[in-house]
């Protein structure tokens, strides 16, 4: 005699294989939504066939072009990362010089103004006599 709980068991395995195939099956397929790929269907998108038909050969080169051309991006990008560092140090240094020059035009400016002020100053002061007279 079968328990009342077998053809439920067997009815449940059944639908979980429907849904697992279903699933597979749902999963395999690949959705242009504009001008991404996903593998959700999206409003307006459209299924693509992604089937791979290349040979291995090209397929191997695919891939080794691939990877030369992201040794190249990271060799480009090293570059421009060593470039961008220069220009900041340049940019410090140039800074550095001109807060430097700055500083020494503010010093010289600052020296002159006290010589123009001492001079002032003594042309201020009235001239010793002298008791010799050189005159006519």
């Amino acid at each position: 005699m079968a328990k009342p709980s077998t053809p439920i068991a067997i009815f449940l395995i059944a639908i979980c294989t429907h849904l697992a195939s279903a699933a597979a099956a749902h999963a395999a397929e690949t959705w242009r939504c504009g001008n991404t790929y996903t593998d959700q269907p999206c409003k307006g998108g459209k299924a693509v066939d992604v089937d791979d038909s290349r040979s291995e050969a090209d397929r191997r080169a695919s891939d080794a072009a691939t990877r030369r051309a992201e040794m190249r991006s990271a060799e480009l990008e090293r570059t421009r990362l060593k470039q961008e560092r220069d220009a900041a140090d340049r940019d410090r240094k140039a800074a550095a010089e001109a807060r430097r020059s700055a500083l020494a035009e503010r010093r010289i400016a600052s020296a002159e103004r006290l010589e123009r002020a001492r001079i002032r100053k003594l042309d201020r002061e009235p001239r010793k006599s002298t008791m010799k007279f050189k005159g006519a």
